[in-house]
């Protein structure tokens, strides 16, 4: 199995695409032989303090370990926004023969690729080139983003199309997929991986300390820097807690190991999600598989899995009453966090992703 991402870990940044590491150890867990192809684009160093997400991208080397597997990094030309969508597209199709050498002979019997723009494009080439299938992941950006982004909108619906299967990250990427009416994918909803070691796993209990009488740690799951994350959204329901007699702190996430983030998940006393678009988010179901209650505007998948009360309005106010919900009565729902999550276990996503390329044919 080949799979070619444009997210993944960087030597300079081990945060980066962990949900696709994920998904690369789940196929070696099926007993994949599987390679590692992580195109990223040209460019400088300063331009990694504009876009947080491209953190160590600059620096990477062109081949590198990871895991003990050989990680291959070839480089294609790509201005921000991609004004120039045709020259990308010529760039990342071309190092195809790049991959090819480096591959040593090795062929895979499929080629999984996560994001469709531009990176598949390299996958679609490799696929012809080899006569085998390939299947597109959808995380969220390539439809929530590019559908609307004019001049790459017509490459993402082409490659949706152009793949042999179409593997969407949520119910909702799902229906956007069928919308377009891909007649030659086969639409799949597999969601990532969720699963963590038992030293994290944590009940979710009503909060412990004295009411308004202790402080509480609030942790926005994310890089302030991104300006789809909402961070001054999450400042302002701090602020009308504070309002309210509490005494708040708030803790962030921006490019921390995974140790790292389940250690601010146990202390933190609620999780709490304000973005304008997710696909999962996977820091969700994580922050309740460590015992931290969330609370969330109606974004991505939340819905599906987090109570009612939980799932608030994007306003100050009413994210103000999720978190002290969540603080007086913790989890209540009659099934366990860990049977509203089994959708996305290791064991459902592992049947799943078997099912799916057990299908695949060229």
């Amino acid at each position: 199995m080949l799979v070619v991402s444009l997210l993944h870990p960087v030597p300079a940044n081990g945060s980066r695409g962990v949900f696709v590491d994920d998904h690369i150890q789940l196929l070696r867990d099926m007993g994949h032989d599987v390679r590692v192809v992580n195109p990223l684009p040209r460019m400088p160093r300063y331009a990694e303090a504009r876009r947080s997400t491209m953190m160590g991208v600059a620096k990477a080397p062109r081949q590198w370990s990871h895991r003990g597997q050989t990680v291959l990094v070839p480089r294609f030309f790509a201005l921000p926004e991609h004004p120039y969508p045709r020259l990308t597209a010529w760039s990342i199709a071309g190092k195809a023969g790049w991959v090819e050498k480096r591959l040593n002979g090795w062929r895979p019997d499929a080629i999984v690729c996560h994001t469709l723009w531009p990176v598949g494009l390299l996958a679609e080439r490799l696929s012809q080139r080899w006569n085998i299938p390939w299947v597109g992941v959808v995380h969220g950006h390539d439809f929530d983003v590019g559908l609307q982004s004019k001049g790459i909108d017509s490459h993402i619906e082409r490659l949706a199309a152009s793949c042999h299967a179409l593997v969407c990250a949520s119910k909702r990427l799902a229906s956007i997929a069928s919308s377009l009416e891909l007649r030659s994918a086969e639409i799949r909803c597999i969601p990532c991986v969720t699963s963590i070691d038992r030293e994290w796993l944590r009940p979710v209990r009503p909060l412990k300390k004295k009411w308004k009488k202790e402080p509480i740690d609030i942790l926005f799951p994310a890089d302030p820097r991104r300006p789809e994350k909402r961070h001054l959204l999450a400042l302002q329901t701090g602020e009308e807690l504070e309002q309210r007699g509490w005494m708040v702190g708030m803790t962030t996430l921006r490019h921390q190991p995974r140790n790292i983030v389940y250690d601010r998940m146990l202390t933190a006393d609620v999780t709490l999600i304000t973005s304008n678009r997710e696909a999962g988010p996977l820091v969700a179901r994580e922050s309740l598989l460590c015992g931290t209650p969330v609370v969330s505007v109606d974004v991505g998948e939340v819905s599906d899995y987090l109570p009612e009360a939980w799932v608030k309005e994007p306003t100050a106010s009413d994210l103000a009453d999720g978190i002290e919900h969540a603080f007086r009565h913790g989890w209540q729902h009659e099934r366990s966090v860990e049977e509203r999550l089994a959708f996305a276990n290791t064991t459902s996503v592992t049947e799943a992703w078997s099912e799916l390329l057990a299908t695949l044919e060229v």
